[in-house]
Parts: structure tokens; C-alpha cells; sequence
């Protein structure tokens, strides 16, 4: 049986970097980046499964329609997507709009019409809720709220959006495990290879490498639904492990309704 092949955009990102080569170990994969000259940074990564990976030169930014989506789905067949994209608070507002929101968007409801596409993994951050979490406190909260009105008020409601259409979307297309990872603050640090995985606390970091690792273990599983990560102490395997067999989804609390109306 030929190998499915993973469709990952915003392949020159940091995470995008580490994950590109625990992908390639288990399937072939299209990585999409916007300049050409990051393609050898791409296959740098991949030195030990030559051939596994090719790289798309297509950028997110001029994605302005499901359609633009679709031709890039179209070009790569993928099986799976990952979408560990964004503006990188660079370019404005409207950047981060265009990329955060909008073109993802856009490959959400491409995918979602495409058959053969069975597993969307989209990266979001811990703070994308619109109510508390259940499990977190009303200090944790305010915290929470404060930073996403503040220094992420122009990056929230552009993940948030995001995640919501993934949920309204796979909720329509009962096939398309739809899994939305939402990690705390981001690292450099070495990977450790544990971490708190569900319904973690509110605030806390994670390291990029974890991420990856993560990532690339819940896209080959039966996980869906939104996961919240930070540094822990459970092996990432036993942890996927766990969210699996106990159906864990922090989406608890939010108006899956509301986005249903929404989005679907």
C-alpha cells in the first residue's frame, strides 16, 4: 500500500522544522513555504529519508478563496493536513488576518470537501477559548483575557476563527478527524519528551520540540477535538495514549452551537 502523504503548510516555520522529519519517518509529505530559498532548510531536516519530502513554493498570503486552497490540495493529494502557519506578527493587522484567519480557513473548508483528506491537525495556542475552561480558575481566567485583549488582540479572534470553523467543519464531515492543538508558550529549549496533555493548567511553556513530537503522535492516532499542552511529566506516548482512550476534548465550556452557526 502506497504511503499517504501529509500536506503541511507553513513548512519553514520553527515547529513546522522540528515536525517535518518525525512526518517524513512514518509518510511522505509536501511541505509549503513561501520563499525558495528555505527549501534547503526543508530537506536539511529530512537528510535521513531522502526522498520522503518535497517542497511546494506557494504562499498562504495569496490565498484569497476555498478555490486558491484547493489548487494547492489538488497539486500535493494529500491524505493528511497540518497547519502550522501564521503571519508571525509581522505585516499588521491585516497580515495576520489574511494568514491566520483567512487562509486557513479557506484550507479548512478545502479539505473538508475533499474525500481523501481523512485528518486535519490545526496548531492554535492555549489562550483560544471564548468562556473559561471549566478546570481553570477565575484568576487564570482574567489573566488569560487580559493577554488575548491585549498583546494578542489581533491574533485571538484570528486563531479563534480558525479553530471554530475546524470544529463546525469536521462536525459536518463525520469522517475528518479534525484535532486542534493548542499549546502554551513556545520554547527553544531542548525537548524532554514529557508534557501535560488535556486539560492543563492555564498558563505555562512548552518546547518547540515537544510540540512537534506531540504532533506528530496525535495525527497518528484516533485523538480529535481540542488538546491543550504545556511541559509535564507523562511520556508523549503514554499521554496520547491516555486523551485517547478517555476521549478528552477541552472544548468543554465553549458554544459549539454558536460556532455551528457560524461556520457549517
Amino acid at each position: 500500500m502506497a504511503s499517504k502523504r501529509v500536506l503541511l503548510l507553513g513548512g519553514h516555520g520553527k515547529v513546522s522544522l522540528l515536525l517535518t522529519p518525525h512526518l517524513a519517518a512514518k509518510w511522505n509529505v509536501t511541505s509549503v513555504i513561501r520563499d525558495p530559498s528555505q527549501k534547503d532548510d526543508i530537506l536539511r531536516t529530512v537528510s535521513d529519508h531522502p526522498g520522503k519530502v518535497d517542497v511546494l513554493v506557494s504562499s498562504l498570503e495569496d490565498v484569497k478563496s476555498k478555490a486558491d486552497a484547493q489548487r494547492v490540495i489538488d497539486h500535493s493529494k494529500p491524505n493528511y493536513v497540518v497547519w502550522s502557519a501564521g503571519a508571525g506578527g509581522k505585516g499588521g493587522p491585516s497580515r495576520t488576518q489574511t494568514i491566520d484567519r483567512d487562509s486557513c480557513i479557506h484550507f479548512i473548508r478545502a479539505a473538508a470537501d475533499t474525500p481523501s483528506i481523512t485528518k486535519f491537525l490545526l496548531v492554535s495556542y492555549l489562550g483560544s477559548r471564548r468562556t473559561k475552561a471549566p478546570w481553570w480558575s477565575d484568576e487564570e481566567w482574567i489573566a488569560t483575557q487580559e493577554v488575548n485583549n491585549g498583546v494578542l488582540k489581533t491574533y485571538y479572534p484570528s486563531k479563534l476563527a480558525a479553530d471554530e470553523c475546524l470544529t463546525a467543519t469536521a462536525s459536518q464531515r463525520r469522517d475528518l478527524q479534525a484535532i486542534v492543538l493548542r499549546p502554551g508558550r513556545l520554547t527553544d529549549d531542548e525537548a524532554t519528551g514529557k508534557v501535560s496533555l488535556g486539560k492543563t493548567r492555564a498558563k505555562g511553556s512548552i518546547t518547540r520540540g515537544d510540540v512537534a513530537s506531540v504532533a506528530a503522535e496525535l495525527l497518528d492516532s484516533e485523538a480529535q477535538g481540542w488538546l491543550d499542552l504545556l511541559e509535564g511529566d507523562e511520556p508523549i506516548v503514554d499521554a496520547v495514549r491516555r486523551i485517547v482512550k478517555d476521549k478528552v476534548d477541552c472544548i468543554e465550556g465553549e458554544d459549539v452551537d454558536g460556532m455551528l452557526q457560524t461556520y457549517a
